[in-house]
């Protein structure tokens, strides 16, 4: 269930985890940033300017949290999940924000290469590792500057989820809204197969046209 003042474990402390993790603590949680350096000077940086928010290893955040986010890169999360113990990520909500991105690869044209393929996903691989928890897909399908509280003048942007959990998409569903997003759930883990790509696309306008600015709209007759 969501309410105010939860414990927030946020596994990765890049961009993206740095600033879902102040939309977090703006949210008035408590809020725990997982890394592999808790000295680095983005993450001093990150404390001081979010004072009473913590940083500790992958192994403490995780515990820390009632809701664990992964904004880890694709290709580490398993890895850091690990690190963690999976033990830790029991009977929770897991907000998995990663994508696949092959790092090995550059962009072609401005596409992306993943390293899963499109009859597999990130997702569900999160889930066969956890098959104890409830992770959802969410927050993959935009920039980091947008996934709090964007503005259109179009209006409310849609973010797609996926997951087996319905509670745990409800959760979800209701931290999106806090954050100034409609949902739209495309069903069950597989669906991720679907909304990991969409990752592809939004970032082509920003590699060919430096345009960043933008987000999906999901239109109902």
């Amino acid at each position: 269930m969501y309410s105010k003042n939860l414990k927030i474990g946020v596994l990765g402390s890049g961009i993206v985890g740095r600033v879902l993790g102040a939309s977090f603590h703006k949210e008035g949680h408590q809020v725990m940033i997982g890394t592999r350096d808790t000295n680095k000077p983005e993450i001093t940086k990150w404390l001081e300017e979010n004072s009473g928010t913590k940083a500790g290893s992958f192994a403490e955040t995780a515990k820390f949290g009632d809701i664990i986010v992964l904004a880890t890169h694709g290709a580490a999360t398993l890895e850091i999940i690990k690190l963690a113990g999976v033990d830790a990520f029991k009977g929770k909500t897991i907000i998995d924000a990663a994508n696949p991105i092959d790092d090995n690869k550059p962009p072609v044209n401005g596409v992306l290469s993943f390293f899963t393929d499109y009859n597999s996903s990130l997702l569900e691989q999160i889930q066969q590792l956890l098959p104890e928890a409830h992770p959802v897909k969410a927050f993959s399908s935009v920039g980091n500057g947008l996934m709090y509280k964007p503005s259109f003048k179009d209006g409310t942007p849609t973010m797609f989820i996926a997951g087996n959990n319905t509670e745990a998409k409800e959760t979800v569903t209701a931290i999106l809204t806090a954050f100034g997003w409609e949902t739209a759930d495309m069903g069950m883990a597989e669906a991720a197969r679907a909304i990991e790509p969409l990752c592809i696309l939004w970032c082509l306008p920003g590699f060919t046209k430096n345009q960043w600015h933008h987000a999906f709209k999901l239109l109902k007759k």
